[in-house]
């Protein structure tokens, strides 16, 4: 009897045992699971995101579509995503527009880049009195179908940067952007819009103090680049 109740005990324990060990293999199991999907998941958010940031680059590039989030939201549409998540941020997009334009028109865009340049270095030639620079996709080298020449200017008065634009002969009208500085609420800057042999510039008229501050590129969020007349000329050598 006691034999046998030992054995029955014997057995339970080892039973108990066995349970034991049975669910940590099943947690682990589907530790595994849970990995190997939301690695799955990963790989096609990666991948939805590269081909929205390609089509967002086309339709910027074969279209004309100027802004980045216009772009970006189109394709989004044109693949039926809704979510903001697997969006691309405008630095995708932007390494993609290089990438096409170099892939697919890499002479007919050197040549629009140096024509749209050249006209700069006139204008800036023109308006040296008001610390012309150069900045946007026309310095970044990204510049498509509709891309316009920004430039931006330093006066305290943009009245007189009006008076200049007139002595020069140059038919133009009141425009202004909207800038976000670091640390600072959105400002809006005001400037004129006009034309030169079909294309057009935009020349925003910041404070003389504003020289020294660029506002934030809304492609990656870090100070604009800029550069001026001399500078321009050197990469058109």
């Amino acid at each position: 009897m006691l034999g046998g109740r030992n054995g029955k005990i014997r057995q339970k324990s080892r039973s108990s045992d066995t349970d034991k060990h049975a669910f940590p293999k099943y947690y682990l199991y589907e530790l595994v699971c849970f990995f190997f999907i939301h690695k799955q998941l990963k790989f096609l958010n990666e991948h939805l995101r590269k081909s929205l940031a390609q089509e967002a680059a086309r339709l910027i590039v074969e279209h004309g579509i100027r802004d980045y989030g216009q772009a970006k939201r189109k394709a989004a549409e044109q693949f039926r995503v809704g979510g903001a998540s697997a969006l691309p941020s405008n630095a995708e997009i932007e390494s993609r527009v290089l990438e096409h334009q170099r892939l697919f028109e890499p002479e007919l865009q050197e040549k629009r880049l140096r024509t749209l340049r050249l006209i700069a270095a006139d204008i800036m030639g023109m308006l040296s009195s008001f610390n012309p620079r150069l900045t946007g996709s026309v310095l970044r080298g990204t510049a498509a179908i509709n891309s316009g020449i920004e430039l931006h200017l330093f006066s305290d008065t943009p009245e007189s940067v009006a008076t200049a634009l007139k002595k020069n002969g140059l038919v133009f009208r009141d425009y202004s952007h909207r800038y976000r500085f670091k640390g600072l609420q959105w400002t809006l800057v005001p400037g004129f819009k006009f034309q030169i042999n079909g294309e057009e510039i935009c020349t925003l008229v910041f404070s003389e103090m504003g020289i020294r501050q660029a506002p934030l590129s809304p492609v990656d969020q870090r100070p604009m680049k800029r550069v001026g007349r001399e500078q321009l000329l050197a990469l058109l050598e």
